[in-house]
Order: structure tokens, then sequence, then C-alpha cells
């Protein structure tokens, strides 16, 4: 079968720069590494121990007090509550404090704050006693090499702390290889790493292949799957079959496989979420008149026209067909409209629009592209300083400085 065969193509045969240089310090340099790093451990340790050695007064540290040395350090050193840090202890033991301090020194280290290091303790107890120096810091420093921020080193790890508990050699690495090969810049892999961890922690060739081997298989071009990959990996990352017939889906609704637009209609089409998201937008934009023919329409042009809250679809509906007067069927000729600001966008521009229009200065003929479309320097241009002597009240009235009742 030909997506059988596209496999090959998906062979990975190169890393980056940055992460041959980590994986050539491997381990003699890794080890000396943390030799240097491991007297500022020893110094935060020695720094929380002395910080934290103050009366104690909470109910909740009293109550730890009665209980063995692991919900007492759980409390105390890593700041969970009572009631979480003694189901956290069904879980993990330990009678020394030596191992967990190195732990949390370590990740405080790379910028970890006290709730993030809670959530990470919370969610992983047994990485409290995970070698810092042979587990954790061979996977921190290696997510550093390919770019990823301590801002969001720490965001992602403590928010979906598995990654730190899966083989670096036989899990990460390799699904970093296969993500480059797409990808193909470090960059691009953190973007979609920020968005779920899923991309390092599920087997490429269990759904991450074969699915982008269909798709290039029908046509859909790297840019594109790289669109994908990098901004909604999860849509990728569905199950083979359910990834397959979403696809056939989006091909019988006229896209066409090399533009954009096929990929974002692939997400917006994935997942249960996704799917009862653009099945309420379907209702709503009934409910203004749309016909299916047109809300179609309005999915081709911009396949997240269907990904709108109910909310920002009503509010700016509204406005274009009840302040405005536009029929509510032209706004499904160019659906972009509706992701604008209303209070930032449509309405001062509309303003200016009516009061140019209401002065004689201007045909009813303009569209609702050429008001709304242009960037803000060309509309201004157009719009307010080429009027400015017969209006001088444009620019305040596009700055919300000035009613447009008021003129």
């Amino acid at each position: 079968m030909a997506v059988n065969q596209n496999f090959q193509t998906l062979r990975l045969n190169s890393l980056s720069i940055s992460s041959l240089l980590f994986l050539s310090r491997k381990p003699a340099q890794l080890k000396s590494t943390f030799t240097e790093l491991k007297p500022t451990l020893v110094s935060l340790v020695s720094l929380q121990n002395e910080t934290s050695v103050k009366p104690i007064t909470s109910k909740a540290t009293s109550k730890a007090k009665r209980h063995d040395f692991t919900v007492t350090y759980l409390v105390n050193s890593c700041g969970l509550s009572l009631e979480s840090a003694i189901s956290v202890s069904q879980k993990v033991k330990f009678q020394s404090p030596e191992r967990p301090d190195l732990v949390l020194a370590l990740l405080r280290n790379y910028g970890f704050s006290r709730t993030q290091i809670s959530n990470l303790i919370r969610k992983r107890p047994v990485l409290l006693l995970s070698s810092p120096e042979n587990i954790l810091l061979p996977k921190l420093e290696f997510f550093r090499s390919i770019g990823l921020s301590s801002c969001d080193l720490a965001r992602t790890l403590s928010s979906d702390p598995t990654l730190l508990t899966r083989s670096l050699e036989n899990q990460i690495i390799p699904s970093y290889e296969f993500l480059k090969s797409v990808l193909l810049s470090n960059e691009k892999i953190v973007s979609a790493l920020n968005r779920t961890t899923w991309i390092f922690l599920e087997d490429p060739s269990k759904n991450l292949m074969p699915n982008i081997a269909y798709l290039r298989e029908i046509g859909v071009p790297h840019n594109c799957v790289s669109l994908l990959l990098t901004h909604f990996p999860e849509a990728v990352m569905q199950k083979h079959e359910d990834f397959c017939g979403i696809v056939r889906e989006v091909k019988e609704m006229g896209f066409e496989p090399r533009k954009s637009t096929f990929v974002l209609a692939v997400h917006a089409l994935s997942g249960k979420g996704n799917k009862s998201i653009w099945e309420k937008c379907y209702e709503v934009y009934k409910r203004w008149g749309w016909s299916k023919d047109d809300i179609l329409t309005a999915f081709r042009k911009h396949p997240h026209s269907m990904m709108l809250s109910e909310k920002k679809i009503m509010k700016s509906m509204d406005y274009f067909v009840n302040k405005m007067g536009w029929p509510s069927r032209m706004i499904a000729q160019c659906p972009v409209v509706l992701f604008f600001s209303l209070e930032k966008r449509i309405i001062p521009r509309c303003s200016v629009f009516q009061i140019l229009l209401s002065k004689g200065l201007i045909k009813d003929n303009f569209s609702l592209t050429t008001v709304l479309l242009p960037v803000e320097k060309r509309f201004l241009e157009r719009f307010v300083i080429k009027y400015h002597e017969e209006v001088p009240e444009l620019l305040s009235v596009y700055q919300g400085k000035v009613k447009f009742e008021g003129l």
C-alpha cells in the first residue's frame, strides 16, 4: 500500500546541531555538569532549610507533624496541602530528605516556581526519588538544548510531568528525530510541544507516521503538513482510521488538499470537542438565515469560522445586520470579519464609514471587505486623513473619543 511505502520517506537521519552537541556530552560531560551544579544545589537546599526553620503556626503544618516523615516533607518542602500529602504518600515513601532535596533544588535551578513544583510532585510523586544526575538532569538539558525556554520548560513539565518518567534514549530522542524530519526546525518542534506533550509521549509509528503519510499520499504539500503538526498536533495524533475518515469528509466538502484551508478544516473537524463546536456554530448561523450552502461557503473560505463561540458570532452578526443593515448572508462570503474585535476594529471603522456616508462623501457601494480588511495605516489614509478637512472629528470618532451619534 502507498501509505506503507511512504513510511520510508518519514525516517530521520539527522539531528539538530544543538541536540548533537547534547548527545555528544553524554554521559561523562553530563556527569561533570551535575558535579559542577551540585554545590549550587546543595547551597539551595541549605538556604531552603534555613528559611523553612520558623515557628510552626499553620494548622496544616501542625497536623502534618503528627504524620510520618513523607507527609511532613510533602507539606513543608513541596507545598502540598495536608490532604494531598496524605494521598500522595500512598504512592511514595522515604525516610531521608537527601535525594528529594536535591530533586527540588534542581527544579528550582531550572526555573520551577513553588506552585509548579507542587503540581509536578502531586501528579508524579515518584520523581522525588529519581536520580537528579542520571534521570532528571539529562532530560532537562535535552529540552533546553532544542530551544525550550526556562518558562515554557517549567510550565510544560509541571502541567504534564509524565515526560520526566520516560526514557530519553528510547522515547524522547526518537520522537524528536521524527518530528525534526517533518518540521525541520527546533522552533516548530517547541511550538508543537507547547501545545501538547503527547507528541513526545506516543510512539510516532502508531498514528503520527501513518497519518502524515496519508496526507502526503493525497497531495497535501509539506508546508501544510508542517502547519497542521506545528499548531494543531492533536489533530494529527488521532487514531489512523478516525483521521482518514475526517480527511475524506473534508475532501467531500470541496476543499483542495494543496491549500492550507484543507488542513485547517481537518483540525476544525477533529475530536469530539471540535466537532461539537462545529455543530453549535452550524445552528447559530442557521438562526441568522444562512442556508447549508452559505455555511459551507464560509467554512471553505475560513475553516475556523466554525470554531467561534456563540457569543462572538451573535455579537458580531447583531452589529453587522441590525446596526449596519448589511444582509446576513453577505457575511458568509467574507467570514474573516467575524474574527475581528468588535470594540477595537469593527465599531471604529464602521462609525467612520457611516459618517462619511451620511455626509455624502462616499457612496454606499463600498463592500464589507473594503472597510474592514485593510491594515490600519491604509484605512486611515483612505477614510480618515483623506476627509480630514471636511470632517475634522473623524480621527476622534475612530479613536472612540467622540460618539458617532454626536455628529
